[in-house]
């Protein structure tokens, strides 16, 4: 396993950056990315890239987004308490009793989320489901002046949690969807560099992915700038390995089993069978998911750009996915880079993308 992968993710995963407020984490992807990087570069949309140099061949794009979920202040009321909103989807239950940090033009203000006790609720209140409208950021503030001295409405915020390790390759952080797959991104630049490449490679860490949809947000600018001939999606995807999952209805993906692939209506074939015989040569066993419809990943926005992407989605097996606690296996991380670095060493100039 790199040592150099395992650095990059857990850099990245301690950098706030919600949707649309990715500058921090953007700037340690941008960091690693120039220390083997021939050119790295933003754009006005908040994308960063990284280049291996090539300037002939097809361009093959890496996306990993680099935004994570996180909230926003929309109300102060006057004994100084914040209401938020949420920035992605976010399962209130999970919110209650957390840590947060809200980023402020003057820095981070900490603050804890609240909500009424369980002994001053209800019976029938108990077994109803929190929404966020109950809950409120408690930043200890003596009125709303206060509150406001500290905080704008339009202010974001994160979890404030510490990346940890179980055993030896699992990790827990707040924002493994989706650092873990720019960090994989990274790091098959890192070894596409190393090998040498026939092919030009630009890895990208996407922007405003939880809260772009069917629009596509920045996997969508930036493709359409770069013009790839194909691109290769890292994201994550629910893992089904723990209590009370219904393999019948989410698929059989388990943490520490393997890279996923996907095999869907969006998904280049073509590319699917050569990233196949690209695990086969290095030794890896994927696994495997369907895709009949849209993939819910910045695929959705890359493969229609122009006049169409050959695209193709590599999956990292996640559980407890949009908690302050998700987790997953280094070696899926390791082992997806390395299939995407063995697929482009088989790349050459004028290489077939054509799903028939």
């Amino acid at each position: 396993m790199s040592h150099t992968l395992r650095d990059t993710l857990y850099r990245l995963l301690d950098a706030p950056g919600p949707s649309g407020f990715e500058t921090e984490a953007a700037d340690v992807w941008r960091d690693v990315a120039s220390d083997f990087s021939s050119e790295v570069w933003s754009d006005v949309h908040g994308n960063s890239f990284a280049s291996n140099g090539v300037e002939k061949g097809p361009t093959i794009m890496l996306a990993g987004h680099v935004d994570e979920i996180g909230l926003m202040v929309h109300y102060i009321d006057d004994d100084g308490f914040l209401f938020v909103r949420g920035v992605g989807g976010w399962d209130p239950q999970v919110l209650v009793g957390q840590r947060v940090l809200i980023l402020t033009s003057k820095g981070a203000v900490s603050g804890v989320i609240g909500r009424r006790a369980i002994h001053l609720l209800q019976p029938d209140e108990r077994k109803k489901a929190v929404k966020m409208k109950d809950l409120w950021v408690d930043i200890g503030a003596a009125n709303g002046d206060a509150a406001r001295e500290l905080v704008a409405i339009g202010d974001v915020g994160v979890i404030a949690s510490e990346t940890i390790s179980l055993g030896e390759s699992i990790v827990a952080g707040r924002s493994i969807d989706d650092r873990a797959g720019a960090a994989v991104a990274l790091e098959a630049l890192r070894r596409v560099v190393e090998r040498g490449s026939d092919v030009r490679v630009v890895a990208v860490a996407t922007a405003q992915e939880e809260i772009s949809g069917r629009s596509g947000g920045g996997a969508r600018t930036s493709s359409f700038a770069l013009e790839p001939e194909a691109a290769i999606v890292i994201d994550v995807t629910h893992a089904t390995d723990h209590p009370n999952s219904n393999k019948k209805e989410f698929g059989d993906v388990r943490v520490g089993g393997g890279p996923v692939l996907s095999r869907g209506a969006q998904i280049n074939a073509r590319m699917v069978t050569d990233l196949t015989e690209a695990a086969s040569r290095a030794g890896i066993e994927p696994q495997w998911q369907a895709a009949p419809s849209g993939t819910g990943t910045d695929l959705d926005g890359i493969f229609t750009t122009r006049s169409g992407v050959a695209t193709a989605l590599i999956s990292l097996a996640n559980r407890y996915m949009h908690s302050p606690n998700q987790l997953v296996d280094l070696r899926d991380l390791d082992a997806a880079a390395e299939i995407i670095a063995e697929y482009i060493a088989g790349l050459k100039p004028g290489a077939p993308f054509l799903s028939n």
